[in-house]
């Protein structure tokens, strides 16, 4: 059975945002491949007569006049990004640049065969669709803002041209947790790192060690749950077996996404031919350890050993791993500082989302957040300091700035007027460590009042993804609600 099968029998008044969810999941749209999901947007406003411009980067906005009875109503802007976070399950199939997700219903969750869903943010595009494809339903001016690259380092929401919008009041759909309104976010960039390296030759027995099993997740709004970065573990791993016994490095990989809490890190190895066992009893001990360390945060962590017999294989130098394990032990990671002003908040943290070891050098990609542009710019400074004092370098690329709190905010009060109505109970207003949109657009638009909320999605930039069914049916009832009580607002 389809999904649109699945979803047709519940009768949802939301039913059209699944419709286009799906259409959406069928294209590609990882980050940097967002051309062919811009061009279906394209292609939606032109087959509904919509006013529809689209830029060099991808990036696309599509305005509805506001209905009769609307037309002095306050337009109403619309916006999330088309681009997804890319990850799947070991021995998953499915290629990103080439294939559209397989989703299925599982209850009240829709998930995605092996990989990420792609609710983030695709269901803000699927909503803003849906909106502009409801004759039925009475609204203002409905300009619907569609950005690429949020996921890197919010490069579309940088480079947009928003002068043909009129409106002030923004609609961010790219939150995760429904009934919760976010307010204001921390700042970001990302920071990538090259430690120069050198290779020697030697013979012995070859070894590929995984650390595998963890739980990963976003790693701005859920770097307070201390998951366990595989490429920081990695790291302890190997400052472990070095303290005991001779090994040498060929080869070193962890994560994919630096907005991502790496799951995964492998490293190969090359072992004297007689120390097998000894490895793999050293082995042993730190996985009994790390398991006890681990057992609430991340319950399935597993070092595993594959041995791939006698090799004659290229390794780091003395000189050049002692660099690697010492960076690895030493880089800063997680959170750095808490909120004094907002208590529970996140203010600064990092993630070291992506390790790759190449033929001359450690390439090293770490998420900086903080609500705090000084202690952003500090941390910078350190990873600069680090890498430096090791012979390398760092650039720094999608620096974009807090979103900060509007003290007088009609939107807040239309929002909560709205959502009491509906159901029965207030609002909640917060701020949230991960990154939006929100605070690059309020440098373009002058006076922008906005809020970001969503659908309840969990486990976001993981393959155990899962949005919430009857949460995007009330979220939609809450949307049109909005938009059909906005004539009445001054």
């Amino acid at each position: 059975m389809s999904i649109m099968e699945e979803i047709s029998k519940r009768g949802l008044a939301s039913e059209k945002v699944f419709t286009y969810f799906e259409e959406l999941a069928a294209i590609p749209h990882g980050s940097r491949d967002t051309k062919r999901i811009s061009d279906y947007l394209v292609a939606f406003a032109r087959s509904h007569d919509l006013e529809c411009y689209q830029d060099e980067a991808n990036n696309v906005v599509i305005i509805r006049e506001a209905t009769a009875g609307y037309e002095d109503a306050a337009p109403v802007i619309l916006q999330g990004h088309m681009d997804m976070v890319c990850e799947k399950e070991s021995g998953c199939a499915i290629d990103f640049s080439t294939d559209g997700l397989r989703l299925y219903v599982d209850g009240d969750f829709l998930r995605a065969e092996g990989t990420t869903l792609g609710g983030d943010d695709g269901v803000a595009v699927a909503y803003a669709l849906a909106i502009l494809d409801a004759p039925e339903l009475a609204h203002p001016r409905i300009e619907a803002v569609f950005t690429v690259d949020e996921e890197i380092g919010m490069l579309g929401a940088a480079q947009i041209d928003l002068s043909m919008l009129k409106g002030h009041i923004l609609l961010n759909i790219d939150s995760d947790v429904e009934g919760h309104f976010l307010t204001s976010c921390a700042g970001g960039m990302t920071v990538e790192t090259r430690i120069p390296v050198e290779y020697v030759r030697r013979k012995g027995l070859s070894v590929r060690l995984t650390v595998t099993g963890l739980a990963g997740g976003h790693s701005g709004s859920e770097i307070d749950k201390e998951h366990g970065n595989a490429n920081l573990v990695m790291g302890r791993v190997l400052k472990y077996l070095s303290d005991r016994m001779e090994i040498g490095i060929c080869a070193l990989a962890g994560g994919c996404k630096d907005n991502a809490i790496p799951r995964e890190a492998t490293a190969e190895l090359l072992l004297p031919a007689e120390k097998g066992k000894a490895f793999r009893e050293h082995v042993s001990e730190l996985e009994a350890t790390l398991q006890k360390e681990f057992a609430v945060s991340d319950p399935g962590i597993v070092l595993a050993v594959c041995e791939e017999g006698e090799q004659e294989r290229a390794m780091l130098s003395g000189a050049s791993m002692a660099k690697v394990v010492f960076y690895l032990r030493s880089v800063p990671n997680g959170v750095q500082h808490m909120s004094r002003v907002m208590p529970g908040l996140v203010e600064t943290s990092l993630n070291l989302g992506i390790l790759l070891l190449h033929e001359d050098c450690l390439a090293v990609t770490t998420s900086v957040r903080s609500s705090v542009s000084s202690r952003k710019a500090e941390l910078c400074d350190r990873l600069e300091h680090l890498a430096e004092f090791l012979g390398g370098d760092t650039t720094v690329s999608g620096d974009y700035p807090a979103w900060e709190y509007r003290m007088d905010s009609p939107l807040r009060e239309r929002v909560q007027e709205v959502y009491r109505e509906l159901f029965g109970k207030a609002p909640v207003f917060e701020a949230i460590h991960a990154g939006l949109e929100c605070g690059i657009l309020s440098e373009k638009i002058k006076d922008l009042d906005c809020v970001s909320f969503g659908p309840d999605n969990f486990d976001i930039h993981t393959p155990k993804e899962r949005l919430s069914v009857s949460s995007t049916e009330r979220v939609w009832r809450f949307l049109t609600a909005f938009l059909e009580k906005a004539i009445h607002e001054p």
